[in-house]
């Protein structure tokens, strides 16, 4: 329990690291002079590294296990991420920290995810990813409205020096409590990445990994990049004032990982529990595209449902999880979070481009109409697509593996 504990406030801290820099962004650009396209180039970064370095991670978490790949990545990327973005002097600074960072978060939630599927039943598998994920994203929580007024108070450089010491210090609560799980085989089965040619090989999975790509890539990128500059160039709201409007969103996006939890069980499908969950969403981001300019109560309540609706991460992670042969677990989770994360990354550095390309002086609001119907298109093909996709319904939860 102590070793779930430490990843699970590992978790906090990814879920920190890839939404904090919303609140940050005004002073980054007063202080850095960095551009918009610039910043939204950094936290593409953040996803890009963490999605690239999950086929290294599902070898080492077959091969080594998750205390030791967890640990050493988080220790070296993350604790060291954070004190280089504390010293950035240059926008080139904060992109590189950032992807130093995603280096170190992208083991901290399928470590935890493999200790899971080594150990429960898979009916419990959606349940446990998705609670993680609800508890891990009060790091949106503490991004949002706590960051805003500890960097006011404290100044943006020192609070990143704290949260580097935090990332440091779990890091060795990780090594030092985490057990890893009873391996399968002997271990001469493994073929390394070639491992990943067999799981690219199952069908099954192809109409999965779009929605998997696309289902919180919406949620993500605007609680974690655009919300800021949406709420600052439209509205005019201050530091302050989005750190509250973000911390609406956060609370809903830890709602939302919860609420998606038991669903797939009480209804008897994962499949249908996703397609209404993510329509829903996309109905939301459709409103918001087509009114842009209303009230902030009512663009606030608007992002919580964009919020509540994008959680469906530990359910489609199920859904592709009931598929995976056991000897590929480590590869198979880390192949779907590569997509998960991979397409939060390519839609950070797509949307930068988006907003600057329909940016018009006169009307702020163009821009930002035009992103959220690219997240609505994005969204839309994927669940197109997913329609196609073979259900997995849980079976009933059986006794957990003992160890």
């Amino acid at each position: 329990m102590a070793g779930l504990a430490a990843l699970a406030i590992a978790y906090v801290l990814s879920q920190f690291y890839r939404s904090f820099m919303a609140v940050l962004t005004p002073s980054l650009i007063a202080e850095l002079g960095a551009t918009k396209a610039q910043l939204s180039f950094a936290s593409g970064a953040w996803f890009i590294a963490f999605a690239a370095a999950q086929f290294a991670i599902g070898v080492w978490l077959d091969r080594y296990g998750p205390k030791r790949t967890a640990s050493v990545l988080l220790a070296v990327g993350g604790g060291g991420g954070a004190m280089l973005f504390a010293m950035a002097t240059e926008p080139w600074m904060v992109t590189a920290a950032m992807a130093f960072i995603g280096i170190g978060c992208a083991p901290v939630l399928m470590a935890s995810v493999f200790i899971f599927a080594r150990t429960y039943s898979p009916a419990r598998l959606a349940i446990l990813v998705s609670w993680l994920v609800g508890f891990g994203s009060f790091g949106n929580v503490i991004g949002a409205s706590p960051l805003a007024s500890a960097a006011d108070a404290f100044g943006w450089r020192p609070v990143m020096v704290g949260l580097g010491c935090v990332t440091l210090m779990t890091a060795v609560a990780i090594q030092i409590f985490v057990r890893d799980p009873a391996r399968h085989g002997d271990g001469s089965g493994d073929n390394g990445f070639a491992g990943y040619l067999e799981l690219f090989s199952l069908r099954v999975l192809w109409p999965i990994l779009p929605l998997v790509a696309f289902n919180y890539a919406a949620a993500a990128g605007i609680r974690g990049l655009w919300a800021g500059p949406y709420l600052s160039d439209v509205y005019g709201l201050d530091a302050l004032a989005i750190g509250q409007v973000t911390l609406f969103m956060a609370l809903a996006m830890v709602a939302g990982s919860f609420i998606y939890g038991p669903l797939d069980t009480f209804f008897g499908t994962r499949k249908w529990v996703a397609i209404v969950g993510n329509t829903l969403g996309l109905a939301a981001l459709v409103f918001i595209a087509l009114n842009p300019v209303t009230t902030v109560t009512a663009t606030t309540a608007i992002l919580v449902v964009i919020g509540i609706t994008g959680g469906s991460y530990g359910l489609l992670m199920a859904h592709g999880r009931a598929f995976l042969p056991p000897h590929l677990t480590g590869r198979g989770v880390t192949l779907l979070n590569f997509f998960s994360i991979g397409g939060v990354g390519v839609m950070q550095f797509a949307t930068g481009g988006v907003v600057t390309a329909s940016t018009v002086p006169e009307d702020p609001s163009a821009a930002y109409a035009a992103l959220f119907w690219f997240y609505a298109i994005m969204l839309a093909i994927s669940l197109l697509i997913y329609l196609a996709a073979r259900d997995a319904k849980p079976e009933k939860p059986a006794k957990e593996i003992s160890g």
